[in-house]
């Protein structure tokens, strides 16, 4: 096992990285937060800081981060940095740019067009990772569709008709395959989707609550690696967020309801502070896991962004939601997430529900796809041409699909 190859999914809140053999077996996996968080939650305020003068302590930032998760996965295996033979990473325009040094100015502005597109091999030491490879950064689309959403369609090609792929991130992207050409875009959804708004939120690992659950007039849940909850990850958001729906605790508007206004024993999880409403899942001495209302409204205007592309999308390419074959979900949210979840949440139209198939890991199999085939790079390079950047952000569609979309219904 002396050639494995490394795989990292860098993505605004979550740094992801697996390693596997030249066989493709996977030895290792680990994920840490991105420490650019300190910059602010989303890229456009690190580029603004980038702009500002903040750039070098950005990449390094990020490079510690990298270069951490590398320590951690080369533990696991038993390994030496000089056992990869190959690396690869995938990540938002944004975020990509600040890891090479490469300007953002022309990201900011219209036609949100970056000077540096990737797509080559980049010397690791010269960038300060601790890696004797390469790294090969995949081709970037545009000012706002990156080497994620590449990295995803490479790991699950269309196949069977209209297809919409989701990768739902802070930097939320979506491409939409209408059997004959593609069409791509993205919207700014936050860390919503990865419950990194929440006070008790947290990335998928030991001690996260990762699906809820009714029975009997009380919310039971899964905790990954059983006991007792510490947080609550993306995928335990969101069908939180469904049942809590369902059951009548939360309004269709969004508005987290007072205890006197629900009849099930259920209103024993609604509760108010000097912050005003909230629901709260579960309570010990040491922790608390409540959401408030600016947290479902943060989650709403995520959700809301993504459903607005999605049909702006499915009406630019004169398709019908009915007539997808397919939609593909991805994204570091710490489980799948099933039909009934999404359709609680209202996050697609509810005629595509039941053709959903959440892809975990789909960026990294993309990557891996990419270092373990002669011309991965040439096909990763085509793909980036393929693909039809959509402008979405301030355009009036947009705006209007958004104001439509807001609501769990």
């Amino acid at each position: 096992m002396n050639e494995l190859f490394l795989g990292l999914d860098l993505g605004t809140t979550s740094l992801i990285g697996r390693i596997w053999t030249t066989e493709g077996q996977v030895v290792a996996e680990a994920s840490c937060d991105n420490p650019q968080q300190q910059f602010g939650a989303d890229v456009i305020a690190r580029m603004e800081a980038a702009l500002k003068g903040a750039a070098d302590q950005l990449q390094a930032l990020l490079v510690d981060g990298i270069n951490r998760l590398i320590a951690d996965l080369l533990k696991q295996v038993g390994a030496e940095p000089g056992w990869i033979s190959a690396a690869a990473a995938a990540a938002n325009p944004a975020i990509s740019l600040l890891l090479v040094r490469e300007s953002v100015e022309n990201v900011l502005q219209p036609p949100y067009r970056p000077d540096y597109r990737a797509g080559e091999a980049l010397g690791s030491g010269k960038l300060g990772i601790d890696l004797p490879a390469p790294l090969l950064l995949l081709p970037l689309v545009s000012g706002y569709v990156g080497g994620d959403l590449l990295a995803l369609l490479l790991a699950d090609p269309p196949k069977d008709g209209p297809t919409l792929y989701l990768d739902l991130g802070t930097n939320a992207e979506l491409a939409l395959w209408d059997g004959d050409s593609w069409l791509v875009t993205s919207v700014a959804a936050g860390p919503a989707f990865e419950a990194g708004n929440l006070g008790c939120g947290m990335r998928h690992g030991f001690g996260a609550v990762t699906e809820v659950g009714v029975l009997r007039d009380r919310f039971v849940y899964t905790v990954a690696g059983g006991g007792t909850p510490k947080g609550i990850c993306g995928s335990g958001l969101f069908s939180l967020l469904s049942r809590a729906i369902q059951s009548g605790l939360i309004a269709i508007d969004g508005r987290i309801k007072e205890a006197s206004e629900v009849d099930s024993n259920l209103s024993r999880y609604l509760v108010a502070d000097e912050n005003g409403p909230a629901l709260q899942l579960y309570r010990d001495a040491r922790t608390c896991l409540r959401l408030t209302q600016d947290d479902v409204r943060a989650f709403q205007l995520a959700k809301g962004a993504v459903l607005a592309g999605v049909n702006c999308l499915l009406e630019r390419k004169g398709i019908q939601a009915e007539q997808l074959a397919s939609v593909r979900l991805a994204g570091a949210l710490g489980g799948a997430l099933p039909a009934e979840a999404l359709k609680g949440v209202a996050l697609l139209p509810e005629n595509v529900i039941d053709k959903c198939r959440f892809l975990p890991g789909a960026v990294l199999i993309g990557l891996q796809r990419v270092l373990q085939r002669k011309d991965g790079l040439e096909q990763a390079r085509q793909l980036a041409t393929e693909l039809k950047p959509y402008p979405l952000s301030g355009t009036p569609a947009f705006e209007k699909a958004f104001l439509g979309s807001l609501d769990f219904s």
